[in-house]
């Protein structure tokens, strides 16, 4: 049988978005976040149950998805500090998508974690910002067994169905976390040379604006630099993606590269633009921050 009852783990902004896309997919969905807020939001937007810890309804669920921040954790809402998490109160059988971004070594522990207690993981993060996550169109990078995408169907469906795109990248733990990792090299190499490129223009004296709209339209454009240079142009730096994000993303880039041995010039470059713009004091700003850390320009302000 199909499964009916999902839970997200994890109600931040790609988060949210999964959720509510199931619940439009007319999945009965559950939601589990440490903000009161978070869970005011999605009950509101038809959950069945919310709760601080999965833990409270595990029983009731076919299917779980964990979309917080980092490794740490999804060890601590999967396994808790003393076996309370929500991995010890779920039937057995019930397949748990892992979809934060992390090591392979990471994922791999993990894996073997919820197979002791007869749980099947689908190593599976996920790209496209709130904006996809909101319209069912998430990209997922998953690995796992052919069964376990097949129990997961109709999640998947819900999150990446409506002009996303589900990738079957192998069986092991490890390999969805991987191109996660690659990915996120890109992403966060265009973020930071599209700051550069904005920023010299403007030192330039070059109405920015005007780069944009030549950028856009041009082939030096990429989906990063005509996202968040939007940002810049409106002087608004809501965190839709933070640069602390990036700072640990292109982290585990350069740790991915060093247990690799394989040179990472521009992401090693990248990571420390960022990290130097975290150190600045933007570290929750949104990653199109990173322009700030150049000096004599001058921005647009929010209105």
């Amino acid at each position: 049988m199909a499964i009916k009852n999902v839970c997200v783990i994890g109600l931040g902004t790609m988060g949210m978005g999964a959720a509510k896309s199931c619940i439009k997919a007319g999945l009965n969905t559950y939601g589990a976040d440490i903000s009161d807020k978070a869970l005011e939001v999605l009950k509101e937007a038809g959950a069945v149950k919310v709760a601080k810890n999965a833990a409270e309804f595990a029983d009731e669920l076919e299917a779980v998805q964990v979309l917080v921040v980092n490794a740490a954790q999804a060890n601590t809402v999967l396994f808790g500090a003393n076996e309370d998490g929500v991995a010890y109160k779920l039937k057995a059988g019930t397949p748990v998508m892992v979809s934060c971004t992390m090591g392979a070594a990471d994922a791999k522990a993990i894996d073997e974690k919820l197979a002791a207690l007869g749980l099947p993981m689908l190593d599976a993060p996920v790209s496209g910002g709130g904006v996809k996550a909101n319209a069912g169109a998430m990209t997922v990078m998953a690995s796992g067994k052919p069964e376990t995408f097949e129990v997961l169907k109709p999640m998947l469906d819900a999150i990446s169905g409506n002009g996303g795109k589900v990738y079957n990248v192998g069986v092991e733990a490890g390999l969805g976390a991987t191109v996660k990792i690659v990915h996120q090299l890109l992403a966060g190499v265009h973020i930071a040379v599209a700051a550069e490129a904005m920023a010299m223009a403007a030192k330039a004296g070059i109405p920015l604006d005007t780069m944009y709209d030549v950028v856009t339209h041009a082939a030096g454009n990429s989906w990063m630099f005509e996202n968040r240079m939007a940002h810049v142009l409106k002087g608004d730096y809501t965190p839709l993606s933070a640069v602390d994000i990036f700072v640990k993303d292109l982290g585990l880039v350069t740790e991915t590269a060093k247990a690799l041995h394989f040179p990472i010039p521009l992401a090693s470059t990248a990571y420390s633009m960022f990290t130097n713009a975290s150190n600045a004091g933007y570290g929750r700003e949104d990653d199109s921050a990173v322009i700030k850390t150049f000096a004599g320009i001058t921005l647009p302000e929010k209105q």
